[in-house]
């Protein structure tokens, strides 16, 4: 009970403090991201939802109340079947209902925390928010808590005796219709619970969360694309490296995402050149820099950025404890990793979830091969402003197949399956290079194969490897 009462007050103070940061007044664009951040941390979290719903069906109650007073008695009892209760029964089935809500919202958290259990220990901790973000889940917990809410409201209006009488029929009615709908929400939450715990419910989820994750990162982001690669900030616009200044971070933590359109336009709006250090999903330390700044060479003049501008700098990154899939598509591919090896492990051996795992991020790699890489250097009318690191094909690759590979040494299904991906994303259209990124690949997969026991299995591993080969040469079909 302790803990529970620790960790609620740390959401609210955390909350709190995201609050005050919001309101710090920065420039239009920092807002609106933090405004987007403050958002999405809210409604990821397992209290808010259900809390917003608990105070709507308070209010609800407040009405339903107020409109019972406004409706005439002898207009009611005209349908004595549907609105002719008594104060005492009204009050006894309103309690009854109240106290069966608050007992299922009690089970409804306990199936929750269950599941995230279980789910954690058989796959990954990586999906725990994956659980606790989960919609259905918030939905069906906040209806109970909220009829709860809702029947004891209604049950202190309801008198009787020397104090007059006053029976909220439309609220008491309104009350059982909710209770009998409340039942069948049990039903669909128990449906929901056993369905979300399924390997194929969870991997499909985290690939759909990933392949919306590569349309964000890898299409041209605003402002003028400028080579591939990421320069080293001494030789960018002749720039020279002691012309830079840092700019730390004010917290420790992973990096979620990065306010692109903002940090352009605050780089414009102040002319200056902006080289972002770490990468969505990389770690950061408070203090450290997160980015250096320096004058564009237009302008001539050297910089020093107030605090005020360090802090907006700074604040287009939104850092937390956790890593998020929304702008980090290599997250997504390391939650399905993660599953894989997990199911690879001589403990559970489940080489079928493992398949599925290399089956859709099978899916992830088409999609990135068919988009070109990005280019971590932005411009502005052809004067650069944003240098930043960019996600790459061959990065993604390597993520998705190098540690799958290596747990699954002797497991002829799971390099079959692997060799049978790579022979899938090589049938689509792309460049030469990422050709030799996959073709590596197989000549890795090939020195596992030599090393499988059987004769057999390694004769027809060798075998695909040389297919394989064949559909990376010819090419798109």
């Amino acid at each position: 009970m302790t803990t529970v009462s620790v960790c609620t007050v740390a959401d609210y103070w955390r909350v709190f403090k995201q609050l005050v940061n919001t309101f710090h007044f920065p420039p239009p664009p920092i807002m609106r991201s933090r405004l987007r951040n403050f958002y999405t941390r809210l409604t990821d979290t397992l209290w808010f939802i259900p809390s917003m719903i608990a105070l709507f069906m308070s209010a609800l109650a407040v009405v339903m109340v107020e409109l019972s007073s406004l409706v005439d008695a002898d207009a009611l009892a005209r349908f004595p079947r549907v609105f002719g209760a008594s104060a005492d029964s009204s009050r006894a089935l309103l309690s009854a209902i109240a106290g069966a809500m608050i007992t299922v919202a009690g089970l409804t958290f306990s199936l929750t925390m269950v599941a995230v259990t279980q789910a954690s220990t058989q796959y990954t901790p990586r999906i725990l928010r994956n659980f606790m973000r989960d919609r259905g889940n918030q939905t069906v917990l906040g209806v109970y808590v909220g009829m709860f809410a809702y029947c004891i409201l209604v049950v202190r209006t309801i008198r009787s005796g020397d104090d007059g009488q006053f029976i909220p029929a439309l609220a008491v009615v309104l009350g059982i219709a909710l209770a009998i709908g409340s039942v069948g929400m049990l039903l669909f939450f128990v449906h929901h619970i056993a369905n979300a715990l399924q390997a194929s419910t969870i991997i499909h989820r985290i690939t759909v969360e990933t392949l919306v994750a590569v349309g964000r990162a890898f299409p041209a982001r605003r402002g003028e694309p400028l080579g591939n690669g990421t320069p080293d900030h001494a030789d960018i616009g002749g720039i020279p490296a002691n012309a830079w200044q840092s700019v730390a971070t004010r917290a420790t933590g992973y990096v979620q995402s990065v306010d692109n359109d903002g940090l352009l336009e605050i780089a414009e709006s102040m002319n200056i050149v902006v080289r972002l250090v770490p990468a969505v999903g990389d770690f950061v330390i408070e203090g450290h820099p997160v980015a250096w700044v320096a004058s564009s060479p237009v302008s001539g003049q050297g910089v020093r950025l107030a605090p005020s501008a360090q802090r907006d700098v700074a604040g287009t990154l939104t850092i937390s404890s956790y890593r998020t899939v929304d702008q980090d598509a290599a997250f997504g591919i390391r939650q399905l990793v993660d599953i894989a090896l997990k199911a690879l492990s001589p403990g559970i051996n489940d080489t079928t979830t493992a398949i599925t795992c290399i089956d859709h991020l099978g899916a992830i790699l088409v999609s990135v091969v068919g988009r070109p890489d990005v280019s971590g250097t932005r411009a502005v009318r052809g004067i650069v402003r944003v240098i930043a690191p960019a996600p790459t094909f061959a990065s993604l690759l390597a993520l998705a197949f190098d540690e799958i590979r290596q747990s699954a040494t002797t497991n002829v299904s799971a390099l079959t399956r692997l060799l049978t991906t790579i022979a899938t994303v090589a049938s689509c259209p792309m460049e030469d290079e990422r050709r030799a990124h996959l073709g590596d690949q197989i000549v890795r997969i090939a020195e596992a194969a030599r090393h499988v026991p059987l004769q057999f299995d390694r004769t027809r591993l060798l075998a695909l490897v040389e297919e394989t080969r064949t559909t990376l040469r010819s090419g798109p079909r």
